[in-house]
This record gives structure tokens, sequence and C-alpha cells, in this order.
């Protein structure tokens, strides 16, 4: 069994430590690998990993234990719930890991992918592009196998040539742009909105036709200031919520 390893995090030091961790940490559990081990490292060797007191650790533990996706055990060590499903609502707040944390977790299944004229909605985000790589996938969820979300990004194409569709089943968009492209991610713009299924969105997410769904925006930039993505996501009304917390500076 492969040992449990988490992603590494650059921290912002605008935003609490210990939310931070704990988005990275989550992403980590949720987009493991099926043979990872489930047992955690310490308390001082995550501590150590993300640079960190022991104390922001705990916080960031106890948080995830809330969630219900780890269990701590006195004398026994901390351990990954092995049914452990994200819970909502779920929590906005400004960090990269956030966003992939919020994206892992599920089964996802590539509809999808290829060349296509910038779409007309998309234009004013790519002006010095005719053409972006699409990909669109499917989420279910992992125990009912029921559809969650479908999503559509559309990619620069010099980035999408690193692309292997295939780690788009593992991992969200946003992870395999930093962590395998390499590219250099800014900031993300999240906009949420409340929109009707229209009929392609109701046979994918199996809901009535022309019910609530959230619309979710994410558009990435690059340290240039260059948008490198832009993530459409429907989400079924009835499965999901957000919440937007605002730390005071």
């Amino acid at each position: 069994m492969t040992a449990f390893a988490p992603d590494s995090l650059v921290l912002n030091r605008k935003l609490p430590l210990w939310y931070q961790v704990s988005q990275s940490l989550r992403a980590s559990i949720l987009g493991r690998t099926p043979d990872a081990s489930l047992r955690l490292p310490t308390e001082e060797q995550l501590a150590a990993h993300y640079g960190v007191s022991v104390l922001t650790m705990r916080q960031a533990l106890k948080e995830l234990e809330e969630e219900g996706l780890i269990s701590r055990h006195r004398r026994r060590g901390t351990f990954i719930e092995p049914g452990a499903r994200r819970s909502t609502p779920r929590r906005l707040l400004g960090s990269i890991d956030a966003i992939v944390a919020q994206q892992s977790g599920e089964r996802t299944t590539v509809l999808g992918h290829g060349t296509e004229p910038v779409p007309g909605e998309l234009a004013e985000h790519f002006p010095d592009l005719t053409e972006v790589v699409a990909y669109r996938r499917l989420r279910r969820d992992g125990e009912s196998d029921e559809p969650t979300n479908w999503a559509e990004n559309a990619v620069r194409p010099e980035l999408a040539a690193a692309i292997d569709p295939a780690d788009l089943e593992r991992w969200p968009m946003t992870k395999v742009l930093r962590d395998v492209v390499g590219v250099r991610i800014s900031r993300i713009t999240d906009t949420v909105e409340a929109r009707l299924a229209d009929p392609e969105t109701a046979a994918l997410l199996q809901v009535p036709l022309l019910s609530p769904i959230l619309h979710y925006t994410g558009v990435t930039y690059d340290e240039s200031g260059r948008v490198v993505d832009v993530a459409r996501i429907r989400y079924r009304g009835d499965r999901f919520s957000f919440t937007v917390t605002v730390e005071a500076q």
C-alpha cells in the first residue's frame, strides 16, 4: 500500500494559515490514489511538511475531523475515513488550494475534448485567440453514483498540449494546470449565480428541465495577468450551496 503523502503548499500570509492547510490537506485526501494508506503522518510531521506550528496543524485537523474526513485516536494516530465525502455547504475563501479542494473527491468522466472557436461569451477573456481547447467532464458522487455537476473548461491551446486527459479523471483542472503543466497561477475569479437547467444540463445531471441549478464560472489567471482557463460548472441545485467567508485584514 502506498503511504499517504499530502501535496505541497505555498502559504499566503494574508489568509488564515490553518484554513489554507486544511484546504490543501482536504484536496490531498479527496484526491488520493485508491492504494494510498489511510494513516496520516503525525501532527509534528504534517506541521513540518506545511511549515506551520503544531497548534496551527491541530486547528486544521480539527476542521477536517468535524467534517468527517478524518478520525483521531489517542495513541493510535489520525486516519482518513474510508467512506469520507465532502459535506455541504462549500466555503469559498481566497486560496488556490481551496479551489482545488472544492473540485476534488468525486468520480470524474471526461466526456470529450477538442479544439473549437472561442465562444462569444468568453471572447473578452481570450482577446488574442481564435480557438481554445475545450474539455467537458461529468462528476458523480463516489458512493451513490449520482451526477453532481458537469464542467466545461476552455484552455489556451499551448497549455492544453501538455495536458493528459486521463489526469482530468483524477484531478481538477486547476491542479493539473498548476502541478502538472507548471502554470504559475496568480488568482482565480469566481462567480456563482442561479440559473435554470437547459436540456443538456437536465439530461447530464438527471434533473427536470428548467429546474434550479448553481452556475459557477472560474476565470484563472497566470502571474502575467493572462487568462489561462475559464471553467463553467453546473451544480445540481439540490446538492450544493456556497458560503463566502470574508476575513478581516
